[in-house]
Order: C-alpha cells, then structure tokens, then sequence
C-alpha cells in the first residue's frame, strides 16, 4: 500500500474535508503540511458537522494520529479554539492523538494586525486575503525573524526574539497608522500560551520516519488549491505557501519517495473566494444557481464564492505542475436539472487560441473562455454509490472531463455525506 497526498485542483474549496476523512478511515497517520487556519474543511460524520481549520481532518477520528507538520503556519489561540470547539462535539483532542512539529512558525496577533491594515490599504487593489495573519507569518518564515514552535520552551530567550520581530513589524505598523505592538504584552501572552501548547510539540518528522518504517499508511492533506499556489498560481491573488504536492514531503520532514499517489480533488463546475481573474465565472443566473444549490459560502470566512462552468484548462495545468494521478470529483449533482452543460476546453485573448494558462497577470484577466457545451441531464445524481446510479448523460461528462484534463476519476462525491461516494480507483493501492 502506498502513502496519499490530497491536494486541491482549482481555487480551493473543492470539498477536500470529505474525501480526506472518507479517505482517513484507511490511515493510521493524517498530516497538515501547508497553510494556516485561512483554510476551513467541513466534515458531515453521522449528521453531525465539524468544521475545521487548523486540525487535520484525521483528529475526530478515532485511532488516528493527527500531525501539524513545520509547513503550516500556527495560530495557537486558534488552534486551542478549534480542539475546545470539537470537545464540545464530543471528540477529544489531546497530546497522544495530536502532534505539532517543534519547527513550525507561529502566527501572532501582530501578523493579523498587519494583515488587515494593508488590505484596508490596498482599496480596490485588494487580493482577497482572509486578514488572519498568514501572509505576514510566512513573510517573517522566509525573513529568518518568526517566532517558532520550538521558542516557547525557551522562556529565557523569548523576550530577545520579540525584540527583534518588532523592530520590524513596529515600524510596518507605523507606517500604516496602526498601533504598535508592546513587547511585555506579547512576551505575556506567549508566556500564556507555552503550556498549553508544548505538551502537543515533538519532532513530527521522526514520528513520521518511525511510521514509514512500521508500514503504516500516512494521508497528507493539502489546504487551498492549485490554483493558489504561490510560485503556479494566479500571483498575486495567491496563497503565501506552496499547495502542490510535493509541498507535502518539505513541509512535514519525510522524504519525496514518501509521497505515493497524489488525488486531486476537483468541483464538477469552478468556485473561486476573492479577488483574481476566473475566465469561466458567470456573473448570472447559472452563476446564481450554482452557488445557491452549493452552498458556495467559504468554511472559515463566510464569504460568497464566484462560480463557474468547470475549465478544464486550469484543471490539465494543475495536473501536470502537480503530479496528480487522479482526481475526486465532487458536487457533481449539483448539476443535476440544468439543461445544457458547458466546459471551457481552451481561451482566447486578443484574438489569438491559448491553450494554456498564462503566468501573466494581464493577460489572465483578459482571457476569454473557448466553450465546449454538452447535454445535461434530468436524473438525479445526488446519493448514487455506483456507476448504474448514474443518468448516461452524467457519465459522459465524466469521460469527456477525464480525457480533456489527461486524468482519470478516481473518487466520485455526490453529496456531503460520506458514504455518498463512488470508489474508481483506490488511491491506497498505488
């Protein structure tokens, strides 16, 4: 059996929190490797929903080993809100199922702080960010001046290390006509938060060499999506981190041959939360529909997604930048009743076909969509478990999907719940 890393194929929100515990069940270790608590995953288990941001979605099941790798960037007041918020749930979350890798930046109030000052700054010119502070964390990671995991249990040098961080942010801050931070504030919040949080730090990368060693099946989970990728995506309407696969090896300390097979998770249409161009979007009623019949509204912001007709241009790039062996489509019954479907198969900008999706953002904001249209169908999807279930219609474009993207399905969802899914190819077996 082999390792499964889970990553996002458009702009995120492609329903990752259902294949991810549907997939878990085969597991024994489930890893965070990227993002922050920017990212929300929703989870319906028995009728009951958890909606997650920061935890892997491995930690309200059972016997699992849930792991926060060095890649994330951790907000640990958030991070104690979400374990008390499942608690109440009736899932407990404790030092034996949850580790966080001892390396792993700290996301501190002065990074929201900054976050949204310079998006308030930003007037029109905004990239959408959900002002959490993940940006400016991510900045101080590369910057050598964050505030690590790790420095919690180093009461003595604290206080050296907030010097040095606000001699940096105090003067952004200024800048921006905001308050400066205080330092003895931050070294006592710090101070706060250090015993709750040590007791769930370890060298996750050992833990995760020992795993590998005992043949023990490890799911990587992937936040945000393809599309967001800092280096492939749509820059400067990104995220601040890496969301492709291979992000999954660096960002919690196991080796590349550790990554198996790479699912893609991918909506049977387009969404998109914020700012940044999104060809297919449509500003209309169909746009309308899909968001109604979606519930398009993001986990952790509450934010309208944009929708769209699905562009299988994107979805093709995702796929060949990230090494993706096959996708789990969801929503598909979303689509149920509309009659005419259709698929963007390449675009057009000034007058000239592009096959691609460009790098450049003037030339992304002015593409034109080249549409495929297919019939729809009458039946509905919404519940099927097997291919029979399924209108013929609805099959076909499945097929004409996978042959436009070069990837197969391997995963279909067709409701939140999650027993609602249909098994192609299972990722676990390479």
């Amino acid at each position: 059996m082999t390792n499964v890393v889970v990553v996002g194929a458009q702009w995120g929100d492609e329903g990752k929190g259902k294949i991810v515990d549907w997939l878990s069940s085969r597991a024994d270790v489930v890893v965070r490797f990227q993002g922050g608590h920017n990212a929300g995953h929703t989870l319906v288990i028995d009728g009951e929903t958890f909606k997650l941001s920061l935890l892997p979605s491995g930690a309200v099941r059972p016997g699992k080993l849930s792991i926060i790798g060095n890649g994330v960037v951790v907000d640990p007041w958030a991070l104690l809100q979400e374990i008390e918020q499942i608690g109440r749930q009736g899932v407990q979350v404790t030092p034996d199922t949850l580790k966080i890798a001892a390396n792993a930046c700290l996301i501190l109030p002065l990074h929201g702080a900054l976050d949204r000052a310079r998006e308030e700054a930003r007037g029109s010119g905004r990239i959408g960010t959900t002002g959490r502070g993940i940006g400016p964390a991510y900045e101080d990671k590369v910057a050598r001046r964050a505030i690590r995991v790790c420095d919690l249990a180093d009461d003595a040098g604290l206080p050296d290390h907030i010097e040095q961080l606000l001699s940096h942010h105090n003067a952004l801050l200024r800048g921006l006509g905001v308050d400066e931070i205080e330092p003895r504030s931050l070294l006592t919040l710090l101070r706060e938060i250090a015993p709750k949080i040590l007791p769930f730090v370890d060298d996750v990368w050992a833990l995760l060499d020992d795993a590998k060693r005992a043949g023990r099946r490890i799911l990587f989970e992937g936040a945000q999506g393809a599309m967001l990728d800092v280096d492939h995506g749509t820059y400067p309407f990104v995220t601040s981190s890496n969301t492709h696969a291979a992000q999954a090896a660096v960002g919690s300390g196991t080796g590349v041959r550790s990554i198996g097979y790479v699912l893609g998770i991918t909506k049977a249409y387009t969404t998109r939360v914020g700012s940044g161009p999104f060809p297919t979007e449509q500003d209309n009623d169909i746009g309308r529909l899909l968001g109604e019949r979606g519930h398009e509204f993001g986990t952790v912001t509450g934010r309208a997604r944009r929708c769209g007709w699905f562009d299988a241009v994107m979805v093709r790039q995702a796929v060949k930048t990230g090494g993706i062996d096959g996708i789990a489509l969801t929503k598909l019954d979303i689509l149920d009743g509309i009659e005419e479907l259709k698929v963007c198969t390449g675009y057009r900008y000034q007058g000239q076909d592009i096959r691609t999706f460009p790098a450049g953002r003037v030339m992304q904001a002015g593409l034109e969509p080249v549409y495929e249209t297919m019939e729809g169908w009458s039946d509905s999807t919404r519940g099927a478990r097997s291919w029979v279930d399924l209108p013929a219609t609805a099959i076909k474009y499945i097929r004409r999907i996978e042959e436009l993207i070069d990837a197969p399905v391997a995963l279909l969802s067709t409701s939140p719940e999650r027993d609602d899914t249909i098994l192609v190819h299972d990722p676990f077996a390479g």
